[in-house]
Order: structure tokens, then C-alpha cells, then sequence
């Protein structure tokens, strides 16, 4: 008889650990917040500038790939790696605070108006926000005065992060160097 009760708990508590929805296996529970540390949600604002700098000695842009049909007035086709300074101000020499790492693709096929859908990850490095970081991934319609990308998430102060992000160039040459003021609206814990 004790190994029925034994057998019988064992059997409950393997279907308490493994309950069934719709005929499926449970892959998921809900946990509470509280237990995460996550508290009362927060906005965030930030403002930064991000230089993109495919000219020079040492450019922070570089063209990864092209097709053979790719057409060099609109560059439709062109994906981009970045790892650009990000800075307090529009002086590139200005302070240091992060660098945006990632990606984009020039996807606007007839060019107007001329589109980037980009991915990258602000990577802080200074202040409160040193090793944390947000990732924002979206289309970038460039010639327009103001544009909004997506914030996708966040890492360290900025886990669990959404929002968006509002980009407003500053300077643009025919050099194809750029710095773009990026206001960011985060949502975090």
C-alpha cells in the first residue's frame, strides 16, 4: 500500500510540473515580477548623436556586400556594418558615450524615398548607463526631416526595454559622413 501512495504522489507531482493545455506539454509558467526585482516601469529619455563615418583612415561604416545589379546612385541592395561613435554632442569629438553596433540594408528600390532598414544595439559605455545597452531595428526613410525606428529591447538598467526612438539629422556630406541626433523614449524597470 505505501508504494501506491508513493507511486500516486510521484504521479501528482509529475502532472502538477508537466500540466497539459490543449493536448500539449507545458513549455512555460507565469512568474511574478516582484521575484525578477522588477518594480514600478520607467521612461527613460536619452539623447545622443551618432556618427556614421565611411571616410578616413579608420571608417566606422563599411559596405559588406552589393549585387552585381546594385545601382550606385541609390546603392539599393548594399548591406552595411557599423560600429559608430555615440556622443553627447554633434562634434564627433565630443564626449564618448557608447557606440552603436550593427547593421543595414539599402532597401528602397526606387530610391525615393531612400530607405535603410537598420539593426543595432547602443552599447553604453559611461555613466549610470556603462554596460547596459538597447537595441532598435526598423526602416529609416533618410532624407525625411524626422523619422521613428522601434526600440526591440535592452540589456543591464534597460532590460526589458521598449519603446522608440526619434532620429533628426545633423550634418551630412557627400563624403557619405553623417551625424544624426537620436532621442530615445525607453520604456525599462
Amino acid at each position: 500500500m505505501a508504494n501506491f501512495f508513493a507511486i500516486l504522489s510521484m504521479f501528482a507531482i509529475f502532472y502538477m510540473n508537466n500540466k497539459v493545455a490543449d493536448g500539449l506539454p507545458s513549455f512555460g509558467n507565469a512568474m511574478d515580477p516582484i521575484k525578477f526585482g522588477l518594480k514600478m516601469e520607467k521612461l527613460t529619455h536619452l539623447q545622443v548623436y551618432w556618427h556614421d563615418k565611411p571616410s578616413g583612415p579608420v571608417p566606422t561604416t563599411i559596405l559588406v556586400a552589393s549585387a552585381n545589379f546594385t545601382n550606385p546612385t541609390i546603392g539599393f541592395g548594399s548591406i552595411i556594418v557599423i560600429d559608430d561613435a555615440l556622443t553627447v554632442g554633434p562634434e564627433l569629438d565630443s564626449e564618448l558615450v557608447g557606440r552603436a553596433q550593427g547593421s543595414y540594408v539599402l532597401a528602397s528600390l526606387a530610391g525615393q524615398p531612400a530607405a535603410a532598414v537598420m539593426s543595432m544595439t547602443f552599447a553604453f559605455t559611461a555613466g549610470e548607463y556603462n554596460g547596459s545597452s538597447i537595441s532598435i531595428a526598423g526602416r529609416n526613410t533618410v532624407l525625411s526631416a524626422v523619422r521613428e525606428m522601434p526600440i526591440t529591447g535592452g540589456t543591464g538598467v534597460f532590460r526589458f526595454a521598449r519603446g522608440y526612438v526619434q532620429l533628426r539629422t545633423h550634418f551630412f556630406d557627400t563624403n557619405g559622413d553623417a551625424s544624426v541626433k537620436y532621442d530615445i523614449y525607453a520604456l525599462h524597470y
